[in-house]
């Protein structure tokens, strides 16, 4: 074998995923089509990720969350879901003793920390620029053929190569695939009215919004609407945008005033039918691409990859090879039994928020009400996106 590992997609899974091997004595290659001087400085992309306790201790053992600098950290202390027009809203507040429910990061300063933990690790080649153009699987090894010309064989393939995967595709993985005819404009904006921390989902009537609070007076804004309608608030200027969110927030945080680059991501989901094969396993997106409503993608793609590791450590500590189908199989079982229950409510809540018949309006809102007169329900919630 060339290699124990060939990881494809350099993305936070994928990364992750190759810092977590540090220490396994596996030999490992990442494979990842943008240069290096992409990864290693990777550009603002206007995306904040809610990281859950969970999330936050990975990166802590994976040595990237004390690389990430502590003014960007935006403490998330709660959240409030607010429906159409009305005045009500269901809040959920601090754990114990104040406790956060998460914390805000940047995606881009994310990707940064975890590369810096992986430039130098000893065991792993970092093949950047490149691509793969086929890949097949024998019982014994997988084998890939990258753009360079490079052929190279490993005991196991990991597809980390986004939700639309090429990889997937090339090994005949199916995948539900669904496109929503929807996109999300990402920005940041400041705000003369305080957030105090706490997040608000809204969700109006033809859009969702999200104001999710960072440091200084300041917010990332999250619209999603049909993708005609966010490619023309995209074109405006500033001044137009600020005023136009500001219209479509109600003006919750007082005028908004755009004070990043506007980012556009059309939205699309996708759940492979399944999460391994013959010496492969899918992480992260390309195992199971989530709507952002949630702001589960990121975690579970956190979660996946260190339970792939554990089973990976589990077998070399038996003196099994890493690729084998009882590894694979392991993972799947393991990953799929978070990952469906999280997937299938968060579709339900997107099609139960985004059906605009009335008597979807009465649904969601009486369902909100309810949700308000349980306690068991909100501090359930409350525990997944605290989730450790």
């Amino acid at each position: 074998m060339d290699y124990d590992v060939i990881i494809v997609g350099g993305g936070p899974a994928g990364l992750a995923f190759a810092r977590s091997l540090a220490g396994t004595g596996l030999e490992a290659i990442l494979v990842e089509r943008q240069p290096y001087a992409a990864l290693a400085d990777p550009s603002y992309d206007g995306r904040e990720i809610a990281l859950t306790h969970g999330s936050r201790a990975i990166l802590e053992r994976l040595g990237a969350w004390q690389g990430i600098p502590k003014d960007r950290v935006s403490p998330l202390r709660a959240a409030r879901v607010r429906n159409g027009r009305s005045a009500f809203a269901l809040d959920f507040e601090p754990g114990p003793a104040g406790e956060a429910l998460g914390w805000l990061v940047p995606n881009h300063l994310i990707r940064r920390a975890l590369f810096e933990q992986v430039a130098e690790q000893s065991e792993l080649r970092l093949a950047c620029g490149s691509s793969v153009v086929s890949a097949r699987t024998e019982r014994r090894f997988a084998e890939v053929q990258l753009s360079t010309g490079e052929t190279v064989r490993g005991r196991l393939l990991v597809a980390a190569d986004s939700r639309f995967s090429p990889l997937r595709e090339a090994l005949g993985i199916e995948a539900e695939v669904n496109r929503l005819g929807r996109a999300m404009l990402v920005c940041r904006a400041a705000h003369p009215k305080p957030h105090d921390q706490v997040a608000t989902e809204w969700f109006g009537h033809d859009q969702t919004i999200a104001l999710l609070p960072l440091n200084g007076g300041m917010s990332s804004v999250v619209l999603t609407l049909p993708e005609r309608e966010i490619e023309r608030l995209a074109k405006l200027c500033d001044t137009a945008l600020g005023v136009e969110l500001t219209r479509r927030s109600a003006g919750l945080l007082g005028p908004l005033e755009v004070a990043s680059s506007r980012h556009v991501y059309p939205l699309a989901t996708t759940w492979a039918k399944h999460f391994g094969a013959r010496r492969t396993t899918l992480i992260g997106d390309a195992a199971v691409g989530m709507h952002p409503v949630t702001a589960h993608g990121f975690n579970l793609g956190l979660s996946g990859q260190g339970l792939l590791a554990a089973e990976i450590g589990k077998a070399l500590r038996q003196g099994r090879d890493p690729g084998e189908d009882s590894v694979i199989r392991a993972y799947e079982r393991g990953h799929r039994a978070v990952a469906r229950p999280l997937w299938l409510g968060t579709n339900l809540l997107v099609t139960l928020y985004t059906d605009e018949r009335p008597v979807a309006r009465i649904t969601r809102h009486a369902g909100l009400r309810l949700g308000a007169r349980l306690p068991l329900f909100r501090s359930g919630v409350r525990s997944i996106l605290m989730a450790r």
